[in-house]
């Protein structure tokens, strides 16, 4: 995608070839900063301060974490220990587990001399392949969102998102931006409703940015306005990332997603969640056991945002001595959910469909 009429990925090798950049997600929209990413530690502390977040890109940052533990030590006993220290990082996106386990499974045959370059080689290989995922993605959900656009008379198809799905939460295109970015590209007239998402606000932030960037007709709403807007005709479709889908379709994203799916069904309106074939987690036979991250009171009780002189300054919105909960995700189950679009097409969000897409993934 562009910033500012320049191409970018959210995630690059530096040009030295001893790091990695990447766009600091928690300085935007207020400013576009790049970090620089060069040990193991530093992977690791991005994805756990969401400096880098969204699945796809947790995944490829933590595989770039891998190549850089192999630098420092690539016996076998220090790479297990990095690989389970990134993995605490974020517990419920299942897409980094995947990337270190895959980057593990290329070292472990070979000798500690050959890892390191194995290791970065096997990262840029995760990078490129979520490219193309995202790519097809985009193709195969825009797809729908013509068929529907097609439905509705020639008006503007109104499409509802929560979270941040986009280019940021991947390397490139994203997951369910990337059909409205292709609709959108390929002339259909759509409009995009951008759920807030608090606490950490990534709709307002972050999708609004991205939309506004891309050119995309789209309206920041909070995040109970949603059901609303159902109630009065005008969402005509809902389509949502994933951070883990378990085997039997049921969806994992960011909070606040189970009630949209909740009033899309009480409305007749269809639900879709776009994600990579690294999200589904083909060992957790529904969504019940799915980990549910839990993070810092202080991301509900304080907020961020710049002032009318220009500062970025950090606020208190609740009261002192408050407590309070932050569960980051909720699990959508499986019957509220119309489809699941992936890089190999859309099918129902059951065992069946999942395995007809994935028959070499999935197992018995």
């Amino acid at each position: 995608m562009k910033v500012d009429g320049v191409p970018r990925r959210s995630i690059w090798p530096a040009a030295d070839g001893g790091a990695i950049e990447v766009i600091d997600q928690t300085r935007l929209p207020h400013a576009f900063e790049i970090r620089r990413l060069a040990t193991c530690e530093d992977a690791g502390h991005a994805i756990a301060t969401m400096v880098v977040r969204g699945a796809p890109l947790i995944g490829v940052t933590a595989a770039y974490g891998m190549a850089f533990a192999a630098a420092e030590n690539a016996s076998d006993a220090a790479l297990e220990a990095a690989a389970l220290r990134l993995k605490a990082a974020r517990p419920t996106a299942v897409n980094l587990r995947w990337a270190v386990d895959r980057v593990l499974t290329r070292l472990r045959p070979l000798y500690e001399r050959d890892r390191p370059s194995a290791a970065w080689q096997e990262a840029g290989r995760i990078a490129e392949e979520d490219v193309g995922f995202c790519a097809a993605i985009g193709a195969h959900g825009a797809a729908v969102i013509r068929k529907l656009a097609e439905a509705a008379g020639g008006a503007p198809l109104n499409i509802l998102t929560h979270c941040n799905a986009g280019w940021l939460a991947a390397v490139d295109w994203g997951t369910a931006l990337a059909p409205i970015y292709a609709a959108h590209d390929q002339g259909v007239a759509l409009h995009v409703w951008v759920d807030e998402t608090r606490p950490r606000n990534q709709g307002a932030a972050l999708t609004a940015w991205e939309l506004k960037s891309h050119g995309v007709p789209h309206t920041l709403i909070v995040d109970n306005a949603g059901g609303h807007l159902m109630q009065q005709g005008q969402v005509d479709m809902v389509i949502v990332g994933s951070d883990r889908t378990a085997a039997n379709g049921d969806v994992c994203n960011k909070i606040g997603t189970y009630l949209k799916a909740l009033a899309a069904h009480d409305n007749d309106i269809p639900f879709y969640a776009a994600l990579p074939s690294s999200t589904i987690d083909w060992t957790l036979a529904s969504g019940a056991t799915i980990p549910i991250e839990d993070r810092s009171e202080d991301e509900v009780a304080w907020m961020s945002g710049r002032t009318a002189d220009g500062r970025i300054e950090r606020v208190r919105i609740a009261p002192e001595g408050v407590r309070a909960a932050n569960p980051a995700f909720d699990v959508t189950p499986a019957r509220l959910v119309t489809g699941i679009i992936t890089e190999r097409g859309v099918r129902p969000a059951t065992r069946d469909g999942l395995r007809e897409l994935f028959p070499d993934m999935a197992g018995g």
